[in-house]
């Protein structure tokens, strides 16, 4: 059928067929998620500072370099803008260094223009699972509606999210207004992946025709694995040239919706439920930046810490007989 292909097989090993190896390092990897070291580098020491302007214009301070770290920790610690400048300044005067301190108007205008890095892509094909959750806009109006009791509607944004199921790790992250649906966002994501995808996979709000065509537009042989609705039927072309929806009918017909899970590798989707339910836990629910780029700014450095919490933490497995 299309969508037995390779990514099925492509996953993490079941644990029943590994062990770890080292107790210690294990543990050791998950205490470092919890891990308070702090460190600068020769490299980021000198490169703390701006490099001069060759244009008119004001002199940059800071650094990029500056300016994504101070954010970083904001995420992290989930601190205002102020609170943010203050954990800097001590940082910098526990470690002795004598390194300048940017301030909140500073971290705020220059998270206007920060370019945050993609995830890198490697070679090799990957499998992506998608799917999307809702953050709620940080500001005054959780405090009036505690004060004054008002019923005004709260704001919020929807994140789509794509993660890589052989490493957990978020391959791709877009924000959106709450009216953009979980179909429409499946080509950003796309465009946002570096390398080859083998698959893609997500829950029934992406059983669509204009998903699949995207899938098809940028990597022709990828397999959509998509649950059908309860009420789908076979195209009309089923017979003679059956797409992979049809295949997917057909195999429901056959093994009934659990048989079609396994054989299509459609229970991977939960990793990606669970960079939503860590980004929630870690990062937070909501969202402090009041204009669109800072909000987008802000959720590529969450993507970025969470994937870097998730390789710190990550034990090691070996195969065993």
């Amino acid at each position: 059928m299309p969508f037995k292909t390779n990514a099925g097989r492509r996953h993490h090993i079941p644990k029943q067929r590994h062990k770890v190896t080292n107790w210690v390092e294990y543990d050791a990897g998950l205490h470092a998620r919890g891990s308070l070291t702090v460190w600068f580098s020769e490299a980021a020491i000198e490169g703390w500072r701006a490099e001069a302007r060759t244009g008119r214009g004001a002199q940059p301070k800071y650094s990029a370099l500056a300016i994504a770290t101070a954010l970083t920790l904001r995420a992290v610690f989930r601190l205002a803008l102020r609170q943010t400048e203050g954990l800097i300044g001590s940082i910098l005067q526990l470690l002795g260094l004598d390194l300048a301190v940017p301030d909140h108007s500073t971290l705020s205008r220059r998270a206007e223009t920060l370019e945050v890095p993609r995830p890198p892509g490697g070679r090799e094909p990957v499998h992506l699972l998608v799917d999307s959750t809702g953050l709620r806009l940080c500001g005054p109006g959780g405090w009036l509606e505690e004060k004054h009791g008002s019923k005004r509607r709260r704001a919020w944004r929807v994140l789509h999210l794509a993660t890589d199921a052989d490493t957990g790790e978020i391959a791709a992250s877009v924000l959106t207004n709450r009216d953009a649906d979980d179909g429409s966002q499946v080509g950003p994501l796309l465009d946002h992946v570096d390398g080859p995808v083998v698959a893609l996979t997500g829950d029934g709000a992406y059983d669509r025709d204009d998903v699949s065509a995207e899938v098809r537009a940028r990597h022709p042989d990828a397999a959509v694995v998509v649950p059908p609705r309860a009420s789908a039927v076979p195209s009309a072309a089923a017979e003679t040239a059956p797409a992979q929806r049809d295949a997917h009918l057909r195999c429901i017909a056959e093994r009934g919706r659990m048989g079609w899970q396994r054989a299509s590798g459609y229970s991977w989707r939960a990793l990606v439920e669970a960079d939503i339910s860590r980004w929630k836990r870690v990062i937070g629910d909501g969202l402090r930046s009041q204009t669109d780029r800072r909000q987008t700014v802000e959720v590529g450095i969450a993507a970025e810490v969470l994937n870097r919490m998730l390789e710190l933490g990550r034990p090691e497995y070996v195969r065993v007989a």
